[in-house]
């Protein structure tokens, strides 16, 4: 079907109606024969005198109606970006893509970002109409920025309270009501105060994360021994990849191969992630996690604590100092890149029990291939991973993946 053939014209308008409107777009709904959307878009366009065929909650109706008109001249008039959370994908599939046009317009959630001053690019996007509240709120756990399309049922002061309910409370909010109307109004507040707070039913929630708050960490409905989700750790600064992620957390444990009564060295351990698994594995055995971070200290303690293991044992030191008192270990963990994660390595190995395994995360193939090198002077006992993990996570109403960054795992035995 060619362009002069196309029929349906799907376009998006602002709370100005026509007034902001290309005349190019203009002119397509004011000589429309058929005019379609919802009460409110179509009481936008009084200037217009075609037919007009309001939209309610049947979607496949309105199909039906607009094929039962046939070729007439058909305006779908709809609220901003007709692709984003409109009307849009829906009835090119269901119309055919080669019928329809689509006429954009600058979309209530671009509109609140603008407001804010705040870019949107990273931003976790949602639709509260499609998604339970508490679904949302776990995502907006671990969000740096969030955009909320709300709805009378659960407006911003219910997304707020059940923020506050799981101590979700580093954010900023801002509410921004009637985008694009003359009564537009944009609020700013803590979580508490949106709380209190009654807003117009046409808003749209803009969350922003305090500069470097760490996540409040959820209790996990089922709690594993290891390979736990990320977010049940209290962390610090997560998105500066401080914590070993649960699919690599898990896959290194495994490789470590450990008893009820090993002993095992963490070096570098961070908020403890994998000290609190290790121990978890081996009830009868010792973990030192050793950290020369005085927060990270913390963490552990209070991780370990979460976990309700007494058999990690925080180390405040750098290696390969801070271990010259303990126990030779049955296994040892370490993560990280460059010379000196393969020096510190191969002091470990040389200190490490027979029979034990050392497993490495690292994060550069030219710290793989460094390490890779020296371990096997030391043993024909070495294994290499490239590990590619991606996690299905709903965006703008589908599923997409988001990818970890890619990570080379090593284990050798002695």
């Amino acid at each position: 079907m060619t362009a002069a053939q196309q029929n349906v014209s799907i376009i998006g308008i602002g709370d100005d109606g026509l007034d902001a409107v290309p005349e190019s777009a203009r002119q397509l709904i004011l000589t429309a024969d058929l005019l379609v959307g919802s009460e409110r878009t179509l009481a936008l366009v009084p200037e217009a005198t075609g037919k007009r065929l309001p939209v309610g909650s049947d979607l496949d109706q309105v199909v039906e109606q607009i094929n039962a008109a046939g070729k007439v001249k058909t305006a779908v008039v709809v609220s901003g970006d007709p692709l984003f959370y409109g009307l849009a994908r829906f009835l090119c599939e269901r119309l055919g893509q080669d019928r329809c046009e689509i006429v954009p317009h600058v979309s209530s959630m671009q509109l609140a970002f603008a407001r804010v001053k705040q870019s949107w690019d990273e931003a976790y996007l949602t639709n509260l109409a499609q998604h339970p509240v508490e679904t949302v709120v776990e995502r907006i756990r671990t969000a740096e920025k969030v955009g909320l399309f709300t709805t009378e049922q659960c407006g911003p002061a219910e997304v707020a309270q059940a923020m506050a309910d799981q101590r979700i409370d580093y954010f900023t909010i801002y509410v921004c009501e009637n985008l694009g109307a003359r009564n537009e109004r944009v609020t700013r507040g803590s979580v508490a105060e949106i709380a209190g707070q009654s807003f117009q039913p046409l808003n749209v929630m803009v969350l922003v994360r305090d500069i470097a708050a760490p996540d409040r960490p959820r209790e996990p409905l089922v709690r594993s021994l290891f390979g736990n989700p990320d977010e049940v750790f209290v962390q610090s600064t997560p998105k500066h990849g401080l914590l070993t992620p649960a699919e690599v957390r898990a896959m290194a444990l495994a490789q470590m191969a450990l008893d009820s009564r090993s002993i095992v060295w963490d070096i570098g351990a961070g908020c403890g992630s994998v000290s609190v698994e290790a121990a978890q594995l081996a009830p009868g055995g010792k973990v030192y996690a050793i950290e020369q971070d005085a927060d990270d200290i913390a963490l552990i303690k209070e991780n370990a604590e979460r976990f309700g293991v007494k058999n990690v044992t925080p180390v405040l030191g750098k290696a390969p100092e801070a271990w010259a008192d303990l126990p030779g270990p049955d296994a040892v963990f370490l993560e990280g890149s460059g010379r000196e994660v393969v020096r510190i390595a191969e002091l470990a190995f040389e200190r490490m029990n027979p029979s034990g395994r050392l497993v490495a995360n690292l994060v550069s193939i030219q710290a793989l291939n460094e390490l890779r090198e020296a371990l096997t002077k030391q043993t024909s006992q070495v294994e290499v991973w490239m590990i590619n993990v991606a996690r299905g996570t709903d965006q703008l109403e589908r599923l997409r993946f988001d990818a970890l960054n890619p990570t080379f795992l090593i284990a050798a035995g002695k």
